[in-house]
């Protein structure tokens, strides 16, 4: 076991016999998160009554529970000069305007050039509770989808932010360009996404029956636009689940513009739209670089200060561009 940075001695109440240990932990040690207790029981930094422990294990009145925290590792991945947009920047955290193309922090086949290497380049300090790979992240975007996302400088930031994005009191919302016109006007898509049994690199909506392992998912769809085959909408996360808007998207039937993975064709038919405009068109959607997809609104409470901060982006010059394209198109015109 790693030399720890801290030690919680716990002994069981009455009150709590019978209670599973991974929400006995999470009522006793409030200052930690839920997915960071997982991690420590995970790496095998708790003990119940001198033993090893799973979190679904029952615990019973005078267990002594025992939980090492870690001292934080210091990262090893390489601080890379890259230009970031960065929207907002204090002690506590640091907001940045991802572009297309970043991957948030490093992964199989995305070693550098990433946001957590920009971020350390630009030495500001990063939590730790994200671990080696990913100190400071709270928060992802996929690759190609641009926009705000916050970092925690310290690990009381960054309990407080992943509090607020799991209790819902933070807002993040997202602009997306999709194929189709919605027959409503705001929506709430509720259906659990897990990984798709044939194609681990894919997400999917799932029957919670099915026997796959799948987590709750929610979805507020609002349509701001519609212009002619095309519609913009607002959506808003109430939970955030890999590739949530998208798959989610996909599921009721408008797949993000540009999103192969999940639906979101490149080119129009002729059965689709007919006349001079068709051939630009289509030249313009082949050139999209992903899913048409951005983060453009944020809200939280300051961790340290308790201030509501409020943030707003406006679609980066790709996804401006075929939105001011489509509008131009007279086949499409209101």
């Amino acid at each position: 076991m790693a030399a720890p940075e801290d030690e919680q001695v716990l002994i069981v109440g009455d009150t709590e016999q019978g209670l599973r240990l991974d929400v006995f932990l999470s009522k006793r040690l409030t200052d930690i998160s839920r997915s960071q207790l997982q991690r420590l029981i995970d790496t095998h930094t708790v003990q119940r009554n001198g033993d090893l422990a799973k979190s679904s294990v029952r615990v019973e009145a005078g267990d002594l529970i025992l939980v090492a925290i870690p001292a934080p590792r210091a990262s090893h991945i390489a601080a890379q000069e890259i230009a970031l947009d960065i929207v907002y920047e204090d002690s506590d955290l640091i907001v940045v305007n991802k572009a297309k193309g970043m991957v948030v922090h490093p992964a199989p086949g995305s070693e550098d050039g990433t946001l957590v290497n920009a971020l350390l380049a630009h030495g500001s300090g990063l939590s730790g509770i994200g671990g080696v790979i990913r100190p400071g992240i709270v928060h992802r975007l996929d690759k190609d989808t641009t926009g705000l996302l916050v970092v925690a400088k310290n690990d009381l930031a960054h309990n407080s932010l992943q509090k607020q994005i799991q209790s819902r009191t933070a807002k993040r919302q997202y602009l997306a360009l999709v194929w189709g016109r919605p027959p409503f006007e705001e929506a709430i898509v509720d259906v659990p996404i897990g990984r798709h049994p044939t194609d681990r690199k894919r997400m999917t909506v799932l029957d919670p029956n099915s026997g796959i392992p799948s987590r709750n998912a929610v979805t507020q769809i609002k349509v701001v636009e519609r212009i002619g085959l095309f519609s913009v909408l607002e959506c808003t996360l109430q939970t955030g689940r890999t590739h949530q808007i998208r798959v989610h998207c996909a599921f009721a039937g408008f797949p993000v513009v540009g999103d192969t993975i999940y639906g979101g064709l490149r080119r129009m038919s002729a059965d689709m739209l007919r006349g001079a405009s068709l051939a630009p068109l289509n030249g313009r959607l082949s050139l999209l670089h992903g899913q048409t997809l951005h983060a453009f609104a944020l809200a939280f409470d300051h961790p340290t200060t308790g201030e509501r901060l409020s943030f707003t982006v406006p679609p980066p010059p790709e996804m401006q561009g075929i939105l001011d394209y489509l509008r131009a198109i007279p086949e499409f015109a209101t």
